[in-house]
């Protein structure tokens, strides 16, 4: 058992502005994005340039903010937004959903190809594998800010947070590896080289869908949701479970096509 260290989640604080780590991690994983971007860009079978990495990034940026705080609102806190509709612009309560933000993402990139007369799947696929270092930095940042505990564990490494409460699993920090870090090297191994349109979109959906399910089984779900269903079900595995199925769905078609055109 490990004691949680009860970080401080202002980083720091200029006179009455308080700087969050939850948000440093944002401006981070964007940074990392843009970098990487530019490293993709200039592949030669890259559908941008490098210099239209920065364009790309600023609508990802406003796909997350604006489609995380919308989806969160409306997949884990719509009896709350029913009561009082002007929570959803409160942003700095916290809040945000990741199958929100990814709808977001979604509908950013098809604005953004359609822009660039690029089709929708060159540019996902091109987001794809710039992805998951913003996914893991932002787990690090709830880990942070000490939400999204998982259930309680007696495993070595399990965190005690508070004396009253059992130990718990630190399932921030599990999905920030998965997520994070194996989903990207995923990713960036495997979009190293050209690949059929669709594919590598459809491995981030089946790879992203299957590790968030898995860890919905040590995560405590959202109290006022609880389990959906079985006694174990939750809200993160009903929103995953569609990802596996597309992204399956995706990689079959994008392989049949590629046979049916060489």
């Amino acid at each position: 058992m490990i004691r949680y260290p009860d970080i401080d989640p202002v980083a720091i604080s200029l006179g009455p502005i308080d700087v969050h780590w939850y948000g440093i991690t944002y401006l981070v994983g964007f940074f990392c994005a843009w970098y990487l971007g530019r490293v993709r860009a200039r592949k030669e079978f890259s559908p941008l340039k490098p210099e239209q990495v920065g364009d790309i990034i600023f609508y990802i940026a406003l796909g997350v903010i604006l489609g995380g705080r919308l989806g969160y609102t409306l997949f884990y806190g719509f009896s709350g937004f029913l009561e009082d509709p002007v929570s959803l612009l409160r942003i700095w309560e916290g809040g945000m959903s990741f199958h929100g933000g990814l709808l977001g993402v979604m509908l950013a990139m098809w604005l953004f190809a359609r822009r660039l007369e690029r089709r929708f799947f060159e540019i996902t696929d091109f987001v794809a594998p710039l992805v998951p270092i913003g996914l893991g930095l932002g787990r690090i940042g709830n880990f942070i800010n000490g939400e999204l505990w998982g259930s309680p564990s007696d495993l070595p490494w399990a965190m005690q947070v508070t004396p009253a409460l059992p130990a718990l699993h630190p399932s921030q920090l599990y999905e920030a590896v998965l997520e994070g870090v194996l989903l990207f090297i995923i990713l960036w191994m495997y979009s190293a080289r050209s690949r059929p349109t669709m594919a590598v979109s459809g491995m981030f959906l089946l790879f992203y869908g299957l590790f968030r399910f898995a860890v919905e089984f040590v995560r405590t779900p959202d109290l006022h949701l609880g389990y959906l269903a079985f006694g174990w079900v939750t809200m993160g595995q009903v929103l995953s479970a569609p990802m596996i199925l597309l992204g399956m769905l995706l990689l079959v078609l994008a392989y049949k096509r590629d046979r049916v055109s060489a």
